[in-house]
């Protein structure tokens, strides 16, 4: 219960007068006057809250992508390249929506090699840090788990990978690392960033084109002194870098300067004195500072942005890490980048000498090349001298203006980009401007002092109570829309929102170069959008104000607090809590806060009965049944502590005592199965049920199903021999005599279908001597009287099938019987016997029975079988093999255990057994000429020449063993062998990948020839030829492999750390 009273009210009648003890006094807050003047004096730029803007704003988030740090823009396709952790999407620049995702993460093999190294599983991951679009391909480069990687990929299929190449120097080992790269004009890739996994070696690296890479002098501080790189731009002739370092030529404690340094781009390294580095690296200070008798320095560049159309470089600058947060943009001009590089240079001869100024010896040096033939061709102009030790610029460049063009105190700027907007009387340079804290400041960049530093306002593009720095910034003049990169997210914010100005007072006054009064349309619209450009007014004299008048909002509610009610001659108690209206309170004007400043709520209350309801249905239709009525304690219920009902709340009587029912009809429980009417090969069983009180029960009263559908086991008999006849006289008296038998089987338990199988015959030759074992000459003499030949032998054959029988059933699936006997022809003289079945049988009446139920049940029952566990190692054993002739089955396993222990596969991998009674094997005929076994033919020839075939080969096995013992010993002493290292494997000039290979990894030299280390750092660096093997520096006991010797002169493998 919400009241709007502050200590009493009337509630519902009853009459209720609530009684509040205690209230928080924080509504007793009384502002301060003079303070309330003060802060509605105050003049502060606009803010547009989070709530405002959330209406304009496109959002695209991913699950599981995280660091949405590199944006690359792709008018032409209408498209936005997004490089997130371990993936990669494309999103329409109209409301960012997802055209593809491609995920790009490490290998887990990878993963866990950095890992090992001691980085965590958050470092170990693939960040994009390079993301270029470029013609019809996107470069990128990844972190890779601390293994950088980089690749090309169709600008319209991240999925499809046309190149993949080695990402070091071109991409950071630690995604931490800064860095920047840029693809120039001829497809070179320029990429400043740290490039071993230590973070101890920055170089600004050249490579991918047809130029030789080129990188800074390595391990010299007055080139690169712990640089964090900003970006990179391709200007005319030179690669421009902006970047902050520790300052060398500052002698008076560690501070920061921010630089911008050049290269050319048609520079070609030195010969024998700078080769493979830079010969035209300069670089110069950038001032941005508040001008005084004392300057104040912005020291820290955090963001540059290039505008081409003015050749103006706008930056964002801030003070160092520990000191005061400030922060300032200050604008610099192509031409005093140039005036710093064409002034003096600052020289330091010695360690202990000062950095002095020293003349420019060519003032106005544009990248020229020497044109006399020789193997200086192609080199700069400079002195490789001069290249070598003048390359810090000794002025500062200055900015466009003495004073910056936006400054603020307390707030770390983080990110810029510029917009030139064309107003109705002049054009303006419109700063967009990140923060630390997460929000983005619209400034104005003017000549004009009543507008230099004027803040148009700030947006605030995260939820309140949401802080986080911005990852990137991102500007599309033509859409007019800025691209926001967070952790979590990527954001579209429009440049301009005119439409939100309802009136033409608030139209103007925001100031907005982009929006103006359209006096026809009585609208707030953008130039191009106006109806009349000389009905559209705009009126940008003066920095916007934000409107100070604030309505009153409640805070928070106090906690609950006891408070008592009456009613009538009852009490009660109740909770109570209030809220005061200070979040903020109203001032400069603002309105009171809406809505009840107290709460009342759980006041107690007694319960009370309803009326009885009306009794329900009886229970049965016949006999003894009960009815059933109800109340409830609901009227009103008892709530919070108060009195229950007393007394019940269900009453039941007896109903129908005098209508009893009818005797019921049903089915006695069923019977048990009868015997299945077969063994073997299928059979039926029923089982019955009677009707009790009647004989009208629905349903069958008798129910079959189908059992032992297993087939019968074939039984074989083999009759016993015929005597012997003969068959055969010769003219000699000799004679052939054959005996017979035959192999029976059936499938029993059924003797009718008993089937005779091969018959089996055997011959003898009896000679005519009477010399032999035979004892038929009177069956002789009785075949001779016959005509010399025994009796034809006649095979039985079937007869025409018989009809079928009568179904067995009427219904539910029957069978009926047809036969045949062999008797065309009966089988005489030995012949065989008829082969097949002499009766066959077929379903029948598979339709149900009329009037009958379905049965109830299943009509399949599965069981488990060979549920015992199989012994460890082995197989399955095969299936038992068929009877041998010796009755003799067997089967077999094998173990599946490559490499056996000693407790797996224990037992034997065969078994055999007696065959069943049922399965004795049919003795196969023998061949009527028995064949010669005996040895005649071996002789003493035979025995020779094995002898002499065992000799020869015994000595070419002994010569092929001694041959490759010493083919072993060998190859042993030539791995003891020290083959010497090449000292720098990315230099090497043999028959290997030529150096400027785009494929070849970051290349090192060595620089003690080229006189690059200070005397003063020398003994710090010692870089032993053969320890430079990997992109990464360790000195000579962090080394973990060797060289491997085997490998080749031009691909020699290095390991990776």
């Amino acid at each position: 219960m919400v009241l709007p009273g502050a200590l009493a009210a009337t509630l519902f009648p009853p009459s209720l007068v609530l009684l509040v003890c205690h209230l928080s006094s924080s509504q007793d807050v009384t502002p301060d006057p003079s303070r309330e003047q003060q802060l509605c004096a105050l003049r502060e730029h606009p803010i547009v809250a989070f709530a405002d803007l959330k209406p304009w704003v496109s959002n695209f988030t991913y699950p599981g992508a995280r660091d949405f740090s590199q944006l690359a823009l792709d008018p032409p396709r209408n498209q936005l390249i997004v490089g997130a952790r371990n993936y990669l999407f494309r999103l329409s620049l109209a409301n960012v929506s997802l055209l593809q995702a491609t995920e790009w993460a490490s290998s887990e093999d990878t993963r866990r090699s950095c890992q090992s190294k001691g980085k965590t599983e958050e470092e170990c991951q693939n960040y994009v840090r390079v993301l270029i679009v470029t013609g019809r391909k996107v470069f990128l480069c990844g972190t890779n788990a601390f293994s950088p990687v980089c690749s090309s990929r169709q600008v319209g299929n991240l999925s499809r990978t046309m190149e993949k190449i080695n990402g070091v120097a071109r991409c950071p080992y630690d995604p931490r690392h800064n860095s920047t790269a840029v693809i120039s004009s001829q497809g070179e890739l320029y990429a400043a960033t740290v490039i071993d996994f230590s973070g101890r070696d920055p170089a600004i690296y050249r490579s991918l084109g047809s130029g030789p890479p080129l990188r800074t002098a390595q391990y010299n501080s007055k080139w690169l002194n712990e640089p964090n790189f900003v970006a990179a731009y391709d200007i005319g002739l030179f690669a421009y870098f902006f970047l902050r370092e520790n300052a060398v030529e500052h002698d008076c404690g560690r501070t920061v300067y921010s630089r911008v340094a050049r290269v050319c781009k048609n520079d070609a390294g030195g010969r024998f004195l700078l080769e493979d580095t830079w010969t035209t690296f300069m670089k110069a200070r950038l001032n941005c500072s508040r001008p005084g008798e004392v300057p104040f320095y912005y020291n820290e560049l955090q963001s540059a942005f290039h505008l081409p159309e003015q050749d103006l470089i706008y930056g964002v600058f801030t003070t160092n890490v520990n000191s005061i947060a400030a922060s300032a943009v200050c604008a610099f001009n192509l031409s005093a980048i140039s005036q710093a590089f064409n002034g003096p240079f600052r020289h330091q001869e010695n360690p202990r000498a000062a950095w002095l100024p020293i003349a420019n010896p060519i003032p106005n040096f544009q990248c020229g090349t020497l044109s006399e033939p020789g193997p200086n061709e192609n080199l700069t102009e400079r002195s490789l001298q001069d290249a070598q030790r003048l390359f810090l610029m000794s002025e500062a460049v200055q900015p466009v203006t003495p004073e910056p063009c936006v400054t603020q105190d307390s707030v770390r700027f983080s990110h810029l980009v510029v917009d030139l907007v064309q107003a109705k009387d002049t054009l303006y340079h419109v700063l967009y401007i990140g923060t630390e804290s997460g929000t983005i400041l619209k400034a104005l960049s003017t000549a004009s002092r009543s507008l230099r530093g004027c803040y148009l306002e700030e947006l605030h593009v995260l939820p309140p109570g949401r802080r986080e720095p911005l990852r990137s910034l991102r500007i599309l003049h033509s859409a007019r829309a800025l691209f926001v990169g967070l952790s979590d997210r990527v954001l579209r914010v429009p440049l301009e929102r005119c439409a939100s100005y309802r009136s033409q007072r608030a139209c103007l006054g925001a100031r907005d170069p982009y929006c103006g009064w359209d006096g026809k349309q009585q609208r707030c619209s953008t130039l191009e959008d106006s109806s009349n450009m000389s009905l559209w007014t705009q009126n940008i004299t003066a920095c916007p104000v934000r409107n100070v008048t604030q309505d009153g909002g409640f805070g928070p509610w106090s906690p609950w607090q006891p408070c008592e009610h009456l009613d009538g001659d009852n009490s009660g108690s109740c909770l109570c809590r209030a809220r005061a209206c200070d979040t903020p309170p109203p001032r400069c004007g603002g309105r009171d806060c809406l809505g009840p400043a107290i709460h009342i709520a759980n006041c107690s209350r007694n319960g009370a009965w309803t009326t009885w309801s009306s009794w329900a249905l009886c229970s049965t239709t016949c006999g003894i049944g009960f009815q059933v009525r109800q109340r409830s304690c609901s009227n009103p219920a008892p709530r919070h502590g108060g009195r229950i009902c007393v007394g019940k709340s269900r009453e039941e009587r007896f109903c129908n005592e005098n209508t009893p029912c009818p005797v019921p009809i049903f089915w006695a429980s069923w019977g048990s199965w009868s015997k299945c009417s077969n063994n073997c090969g299928g059979g039926v069983q029923s089982r019955r049920r009677a009707c009790e009180n009647g004989n009208s029960c629905p349903g069958c009263g008798v129910e079959f199903k189908t059992c032992n559908p297993e087939g019968c086991p074939e039984v074989r008999r083999n009759t016993p021999w015929t005597p012997w006849l003969p068959v055969n006289v010769t003219q000699g008296g000799a004679r052939q005599e054959q005996r017979f038998r035959f192999t029976c089987r059936a499938p029993l338990p059924d003797p009718h279908g008993l089937q005779f199988g091969r018959r089996r015959t055997e011959t003898r030759t009896c000679p005519a001597d009477s010399s032999g074992a035979c004892d038929t000459d009177a069956l002789v003499e009785d075949l001779l009287r016959s005509g010399g030949t025994a009796q034809h032998v006649v095979s039985g054959g079937w007869a025409s099938w018989g009809p079928w029988s009568s179904c067995s059933r009427d219904c539910e699936l029957g069978f009926h019987v047809r036969k045949r006997t062999c008797t065309n022809p009966e089988p005489r003289n030995g012949g065989l016997p008829c082969v097949g079945d002499a009766t066959e049988y077929q379903d029948c009446n598979p339709q149900a029975c009329p009037g009958e139920d379905i049965c109830l049940g299943l009509h399949t029952e599965e069981a488990l079988c060979a549920t015992q566990a199989c012994p460890e190692g082995w197989s399955l054993w095969s299936e038992w093999s068929a009877c041998t002739e010796d009755g003799v089955q067997a089967r077999s396993r094998h173990c599946e255990d490559l490499v056996p222990g000693p407790s797996t596969c224990a037992g034997n991998s065969s078994q055999s057994r007696p065959c069943p009674y049922s399965e004795i094997p049919v003795i196969l005929p023998a061949s009527s000429v028995e064949e010669a076994t005996g040895c005649e033919g071996f002789s003493l020839i035979h025995l020779v020449a094995t002898g002499i075939c065992c000799f020869l080969g015994s000595g070419l096995l002994t010569l092929a063993v001694y041959l490759s013992c010493q083919h072993c010993q060998r190859q042993s002493q030539e791995s003891t062998l020290v083959h010497p290292a090449t000292p720098n494997h990315l230099h090497y000039k043999g028959g290997g990948t030529p150096k400027n290979e785009k494929y070849t990894p970051m290349e090192f030299k060595t620089l003690n020839k080229n006189n690059l280390i200070p005397d003063d750092k020398a003994g710090f660096y010692p870089l032993q030829q053969t320890n430079v093997y990997t992109t990464t520096y360790y000195p000579s006991p962090l080394i973990k492999h060797s060289f491997r010797p085997e490998a080749s002169p031009g691909q020699r493998c290095f390991p990776n750390s």
